[in-house]
């Protein structure tokens, strides 16, 4: 005779698979938040620095648009009842990085993220400008996009080079975790980062102040390199690596968010934080499925609950990110950067191949070029310059007899 069958274990109640139902919208929220914030604040560090603000001021950039994107979650998850997360421009981030300082400096900076903000809020007034944005082919806007982002990415190569001690563990990490749970791979690597900052004697002597938030008033200023160089490519590369992505995100679940009000709260949310560093918030892209999707539970007509989770949590991120920001800047140069690139590949290699279906694959590849070589002209950044060369050619080969 066989074994006697092993007696089933007790079948969960009803009770507690509620609750397991009711726990997924606020776990799925609570993961947005983490992921969200984790896998690019070192982007936005490094391009608050990047054009010219100080310690104290990208603190205060990141402070304001974590608590900016948080509360707009919130709003229009509420009112709409829809899984609708606002995120920062990480591509918008990322472009800073590359653009340098521009004349008038970081007063300068700021008027054009206010000035970005504007921009944001009008398309969701006057649908023409919506309309012009979609008019730029979508292959050349990534193009654009992974110019941006290659000299990131480049800093875990560089940084393996020059302090392979520091770096290489958190490749490793990143790359181990690619590989089981590529979702927390960005996550991983910035805190394996953060952990081996604590060898630096400056992270080591920071006191607890540090995690106390500050917001820092710049009275904003604008000049014609400023809105060239910052203000037009951060409006484009956000409402298309962003805001478009994310109306595509949310449509794949067969929500469909009304996009007047998203675009005003979040170009009006823009030009609030301007003055405080931050530089833009739009529409999530890469982490909106997290809080629409079937992780966030089995009714869809719930899943607005994850959404407004996510932005609560993204305003206490946002109430301690400037410990966060100090233990970053503090850190031994290169190491932080290392992570924030390794963030940012995934981001590059979906650039990379939407850029490669471009109907006219040289404009796309001169996009490319011109963007990634740094190009300042006029005093106006390589992305513009980038951005500009690949239209035109694209439309003289359109027009090739």
């Amino acid at each position: 005779m066989g074994a006697p069958a092993p007696e089933p274990g007790p079948r969960p109640s009803r009770g507690r698979v509620g609750r397991q139902l009711a726990d997924q919208p606020t776990t799925a929220g609570v993961v947005t938040a983490v992921v969200g914030f984790t896998s690019a604040f070192a982007v936005v560090l490094a391009g608050l620095r990047a054009v010219g603000a100080d310690a104290a001021q990208a603190s205060s950039g990141l402070l304001a648009v974590t608590v900016l994107m948080g509360l707009a979650t919130v709003l229009l998850a509420w009112r709409t009842r829809l899984p609708i997360t606002v995120a920062w421009s990480t591509p918008g981030a990322a472009l800073l990085a590359t653009t340098g300082t521009v004349d008038g400096g970081w007063p300068a900076a700021v008027g054009a993220f206010a000035l970005c903000g504007v921009l944001l809020a009008a398309v969701g007034l006057v649908t023409p400008l919506a309309d012009l944005v979609r008019r730029i082919p979508a292959p050349l806007a990534s193009a654009m996009l992974a110019g941006v982002l290659l000299d990131l990415c480049l800093a875990p190569v560089r940084g393996l080079a020059d302090a392979p001690a520091l770096v290489a563990p958190v490749v490793v990490v990143w790359a181990a975790l690619l590989r089981l749970a590529p979702r927390w791979a960005a996550p991983a690597a910035l805190l394996a980062a953060a952990v081996l900052a604590l060898t630096s004697d400056d992270v080591r002597a920071l006191g607890p102040e540090s995690w106390a938030p500050s917001l820092v008033w710049t009275t904003p200023t604008l000049t014609p390199a400023a809105v060239v160089s910052v203000a037009i490519p951060l409006f484009v590369v956000t409402m298309a690596s962003q805001n478009l992505p994310g109306v595509a995100v949310l449509a794949g679940f067969g929500y469909a968010p009304p996009l007047r009000p998203v675009l005003l709260t979040t170009g009006l949310g823009t030009v609030v934080g301007a003055p405080f560093g931050g530089h833009a918030i739009n529409l999530a892209a890469i982490s909106a499925a997290l809080a629409a999707g079937p992780e966030a539970g089995p009714d869809p007509r719930r899943r607005w609950r994850a959404a407004v989770t996510a932005g609560a949590g993204y305003v206490v991120l946002g109430l301690g990110s400037a410990g966060v920001a100090a233990i970053a800047l503090a850190a031994p140069g290169g190491l932080i950067e290392a992570a924030a690139g390794l963030a940012l590949v995934a981001t590059l290699a979906g650039a990379l191949r939407a850029a490669s279906t471009a109907e006219q694959p040289v404009a796309a590849a001169v996009t490319f070029l011109v963007t990634a070589s740094g190009l300042q002209l006029a005093g106006v950044g390589s992305a513009f310059w980038g951005l500009v060369a690949g239209l035109v050619l694209h439309g003289v080969l359109r027009r090739r007899p």
